[in-house]
């Protein structure tokens, strides 16, 4: 083997290191845009929280599988949402959406902060469907229509008809 060769990554650590570049940015972008909407309440930000979410930037792209539990098998969205909480700060979040439902605190949507936990009726049965806050308006979740975790507004049209309560995990 050359001494070249030994600085050379494989192709899936390198594509690590640029989603982390990546979610990086965007939450400096996303911490430096502010809201004219007073919160309902003052929640300080959560340090557990933001690790959730840069953890949950890393994964974007990822695939969307039903029952996937991992970034290599693909996420359908709680599998998402326990994997990223057990690997970014050790918290164990299981079951379906409607089970993680039953859990955390419920939090007024009005002030929500990073890392908490957004719940929506997607198939006419409640809690069908979660997703992580991250700041602004926004959500990253793993949908199955387009078929890869991404991130949406939660003033999104479809998502604001369809939500119905969040909840945190952290103090």
């Amino acid at each position: 083997m050359s001494s070249s060769s030994a600085f050379l990554l494989p192709m899936a650590a390198w594509r690590r290191m640029r989603l982390a570049w990546l979610a990086l940015a965007t939450i400096l972008l996303l911490s430096a845009c502010g809201s004219i909407t007073p919160p309902a309440e003052q929640r300080p930000p959560s340090a557990r929280g933001n690790e959730v979410v840069l953890f949950a930037m890393g994964m974007m792209d990822t695939g969307y599988r039903f029952g996937g539990k991992n970034p290599e098998a693909g996420f359908d969205c709680s599998g998402m949402v326990s994997y990223i909480f057990r690997e970014a700060v050790g918290v164990h979040v299981s079951g379906s959406a409607a089970d993680i439902a039953k859990r955390g605190r419920e939090v007024n949507p009005r002030s929500l902060r990073a890392g908490d936990l957004v719940f929506f009726n997607t198939m006419n049965r409640s809690f069908s469907h979660v997703g992580i806050y991250i700041g602004d308006g926004r959500f990253v979740h793993a949908p199955s229509t387009n078929g890869r975790v991404r991130i949406d507004r939660m003033d999104n049209r479809y998502f604001a008809q369809r939500f119905e309560m969040a909840r945190s995990y952290f103090d």
